[in-house]
């Protein structure tokens, strides 16, 4: 339901109006009466009372002093705002929901007037207000309020009338006129839009041009299948009675088909040789209906399943029938010889065969590009494959673990695949029923396949809400998309276009397109300006250009090249004003994608010197604010920091390694310990010195020497004549001088 008014309690609408300089609010509600009230005083002025039943809708005219009230009594009063009188009551012989005051500036009204002058013969000065109805009939209507009469009335309803709960009809809800003469919007039971634009033909009459449809709501989408010569329109049925037909170019249903009396569950299209496009459809209310597109109308009503039909197809090669599987587990033929082309009497259709197929419901059909079989899958894990016309049993398939769902004979081999509730599908050959290749994917019951690229390949959707492309030969899913929120009820594929249409509980269509060429142009123009831009590298480089070449690598994406430059920078010393005026340049998302290579590099021993000169250079160009405002600076910084650590360690730890290498080798003689020239300088003086010491140190040595050898000779002689003496005295002892002392 579209809400078009603020409900209090049981008051259905409230409108405002300045009347006599006061704000002024009207409401109206279920018991028939429509009070105005005083904003001042919050007191009620007045109560009008002249509808019957409940008033749905009111409008202003345009100079504001008529009040127009519409009911499901089936009238619309004309009130003098006044003296709040009621001035006409116009019997409208319908249920209203809407009523819409036309302005005399607008294009209706001029489209109008010509009808005015013709319906009208009394020609008085009295103004006229023309307005429009909508209600229970689903159908436009156009009043004057002089005389109540009827200027315009539309020849058959856009709208399916529906019945609610209470057995009550509801074609039109609501309605309004756009601003800016755009015309008039409706709202249906069924939530849709319809946009309605007012023309005059050549006859100088008026029409209104259903110019546009929005679909508020699909509900559960059952099936679809493109439609037309140039498959530009798309037919779908949903949990409703009638097919939804979209323009594939705006998107806007374009038009209804409606004629079942319960919900439509299958359908399939078909162009015939003359060019004449058809639709059949299945429905609950156990009948199946030929539909001619371009007329929009029934053109053959099947009768004679006992259950719903669940089930069809059409003819491939001749178009001259179509086949109907039902829950009553039959199969049926239907003739579409001597159709009719227009719409006046429905024949029935004719059954020119019928089998009884399965043991369940009958889930899917499928009929052979030469017409020759038709293939049935059903609830009984079964597929079983029919020659036409007479429904002959040719094979039956055995191997599915659940119901099978879908059904399909491949266009160019002698096969047929099934998509099953085993959420498994399966290749099966025509001559002897056996499983050529099974195929396992999905997560849960598979529900459409179909070929596609010419048989080549195949795409699968089921209750999982994926949708799958699979390789025939190969047997791999090479791609998956996932844009569906619920089951997949509905697989549509273009013969012409390769365009494909799914749509399932999410109430949701998806046109998918065939972008394979695309892509591959796409990806050759890519490399194509990547091999030029990558030479406009090569020539930054070698012009020692580094500003451009840092902002072509990030361009192009290339990391490893970028680590090259700033390690070439690295090494020269030289352009350290090159490399901040091309970090610079960088912006914040740049600079994030900067630091993610600087973390790789980080990682590594050998490339962390870059690394850290890249980081210096980064830091001491942003400021803390800028530095903070990158995305994903905390987990950026929190992979830079532990390595970080751990370089300045291991760094640290060689530095104090060297120290004693340094210490071990200049005591080993090997090397000299490095020192600077002034102390060098110090040292040769020193050393110098010390020469010069220990030369004088040497001569007076030797002078030293030569004294000590003059003295102990000396003491030799000395001691050698002490000795003669001594021994020239102990002589003269031994001979009796007793008195001389002997030597100490």
């Amino acid at each position: 339901m579209v809400a078009s008014a603020l409900i209090i309690s049981k008051v259905t609408r409230v409108l405002l109006l300045a009347l006599c300089s006061i704000l002024t609010p009207i409401d109206y509600c279920d018991d028939t009466t429509i009070r105005i009230w005083d904003l001042r005083t919050k007191k009620c002025v007045t109560t009008l009372e002249k509808h019957q039943s409940a008033v749905t809708s009111l409008d202003f005219s345009e100079d504001g002093q008529t009040l127009i009230s519409a009911g499901r009594d089936k009238v619309v009063n004309l009130w003098n705002l006044s003296d709040f009188s009621c001035k006409v009551t116009v019997p409208t012989y319908e249920a209203l929901e809407a009523v819409c005051a036309i302005g005399s500036e607008s294009t209706l009204a001029k489209c109008l007037a010509s009808l005015i002058q013709k319906r009208l013969k009394e020609k008085d000065g009295s103004p006229s207000i023309q307005f429009i109805t909508v209600g229970e009939r689903g159908i436009v209507r156009i009043w004057n309020s002089k005389g109540a009469v009827c200027l315009f009335e539309q020849k058959s309803s856009d709208v399916v009338v529906s019945l609610d709960k209470d057995e009550v009809k509801r074609g039109f809800i609501s309605a309004m006129m756009l601003p800016s003469d755009q015309g008039l919007i409706s709202v249906t039971a069924d939530q849709q839009f319809l946009l309605y634009t007012p023309v005059e033909d050549s006859e100088g009459s008026l029409k209104l041009i259903l110019s546009k449809r929005l679909i508020g709501y699909n509900e559960e989408i059952a099936d679809m299948k493109f439609l037309g010569e140039e498959e530009q329109f798309l037919a779908v049925s949903t949990s409703v009675e009638h097919v939804r037909v979209y323009d594939l170019a705006s998107m806007s249903c374009a038009y209804v088909l409606a004629g079942h009396t319960d919900i439509v569950l299958c359908l399939d299209t078909c162009v015939l040789g003359t060019g004449r496009t058809l639709v059949v459809t299945g429905s609950k209310d156990n009948s199946v209906r030929v539909w001619d597109a371009e007329s929009k109308c029934c053109i053959g009503v099947g009768i004679g399943h006992m259950g719903a039909v669940g089930a069809i197809a059409f003819s491939r090669k001749h178009r001259n029938f179509f086949v109907s599987g039902s829950s009553d587990r039959t199969l049926k033929v239907w003739s579409l010889d001597g159709l009719p082309d227009g719409a006046e009497d429905v024949p029935n259709l004719k059954a020119k065969a019928v089998v009884a197929a399965h043991d369940k419901d009958i889930n899917s059909l499928a009929v052979a590009p030469n017409d020759s079989l038709v293939c049935s899958g059903s609830q009984d894990r079964t597929a079983c494959i029919w020659r036409l016309p007479d429904l002959v049993s040719v094979v039956v398939l055995r191997g599915h673990k659940r119901g099978i769902w879908s059904v399909e004979f491949s266009p160019v081999d002698q096969c047929v695949i099934t998509a099953s509730g085993d959420k498994t599908i399966k290749i099966w050959a025509i001559s002897d029923g056996s499983c050529l290749k099974t195929f396992e994917g999905h997560t849960s019951s598979v529900i459409r396949a179909s070929f596609v690229t010419r048989g080549t390949q195949f795409v699968s959707c089921g209750a999982d809400g994926l949708v799958k492309l699979w390789t025939v030969n190969t047997n791999e899913c090479i791609a998956t998309y996932d844009q569906h929120d619920d089951k997949i009820w509905a697989l549509a594929i273009g013969k012409k276009t390769e365009m494909l249409a799914t749509g399932g509980s999410d109430a949701v269509i998806n046109l998918w397109h065939d972008s394979t060429a695309a892509d591959k142009e796409e990806s050759f123009r890519k490399e194509e300006e990547g091999v030029l831009r990558g030479q406009d590298l090569e020539n930054a480089v070698m012009d020692a250009d580094y500003i451009r070449a840092i902002q072509l690598a990030f361009e192009l994406r290339r990391p490893h090249k970028l680590f090259e430059l700033f390690g070439e920078i690295y090494r020269k010393g030289s352009a350290d004003v090159q490399i901040e005026k091309a970090l610079r340049c960088l912006n914040k998302e740049e600079f994030a994608q900067l630091l993610e290579y600087v973390r790789e590099w980080n990682t590594k021993p050998k490339l962390c010197h870059v690394a850290q000169f890249v980081l210096f250079k980064i830091f001491s160009i942003l400021s803390p604010t800028d530095i903070a405002e990158i995305r994903g600076i905390g987990e950026l910084l929190e992979g830079l920091i532990p390595y970080s650590q751990r370089h300045f360690s291991r760094i640290d730890r060689l530095q104090r390694s060297t120290f004693l290498l340094d210490y071990t080798l200049t005591g080993m003689s090997v090397i000299e310990p490095e020192t600077n020239v002034r102390d060098a300088r110090e040292k040769d003086m020193e050393y110098s010195r010390n020469d010069e010491e220990q030369a004088r140190y040497k001569v007076e040595g030797q002078e030293h020497e030569k004294l000590e050898e003059k003295a102990s000779l000396k003491k030799r002689k000395s001691r050698k004549s002490r000795d003669v003496a001594y021994k020239k005295l102990r002589g003269l002892t031994d001979r009796g001088d007793s008195s001389i002392p002997s030597p100490a």
